[in-house]
């Protein structure tokens, strides 16, 4: 039987996400005690939640929910960059060592928007998202009521 979706140790990018993690966590043992719990715990957690995001959503057996995985992922890469930036603005590293691993997370962003693009063409046309005002639209040409559902304002 053929597999359609890959295992998430096999995405490269899954692999990059966590050799940036271990990294982050490396750096942050340097930094100032009061640090090690505040900015420090708070980069641990955003670059772990990165590809932990991947791993969850990897093994969903619908797309859009992968897809909201590497949403999620993106995210959190980004949610990184911001408090290595923070890191390096109070001189708890370089601006070259910040500079390479923001490089690095980008790579990342870049290649998570590759997988979220393959991903959205494994939908079936029929099953695309529509934007709500056409789907508003449509339905009301259609005679249905909205009405009718809980909490939904009468057209």
């Amino acid at each position: 039987m053929e597999k359609k979706f890959l295992e998430v140790e096999d995405l490269e990018v899954y692999r990059k996400l966590c050799q940036l993690h271990i990294e982050v966590c490396e750096l942050t043992y340097g930094w100032p005690r009061e640090e090690k719990y505040e900015l420090g715990g708070q980069v641990r957690r955003s670059s772990n939640s990165s590809p932990a995001q991947l791993a969850e959503k990897n093994d969903d057996r619908h797309v859009r929910n992968k897809i909201e995985g590497v949403n999620l992922s993106r995210g959190e890469a980004g949610e990184t960059i911001h408090h290595l930036y923070m890191a390096m603005l109070k001189k708890y590293m370089s601006e070259d060592r910040y500079l390479s691993l923001k490089s690095r997370y980008k790579e990342c962003i870049r290649m998570l928007n590759g997988l979220e693009k393959s991903l959205e063409q494994k939908i079936s046309p029929k099953d695309r998202v529509w934007k709500t005002s056409e789907a508003t639209e449509d339905y009301y040409d259609t005679g249905n009521n909205f009405s009718q559902v809980p909490g939904w304002p009468a057209p």
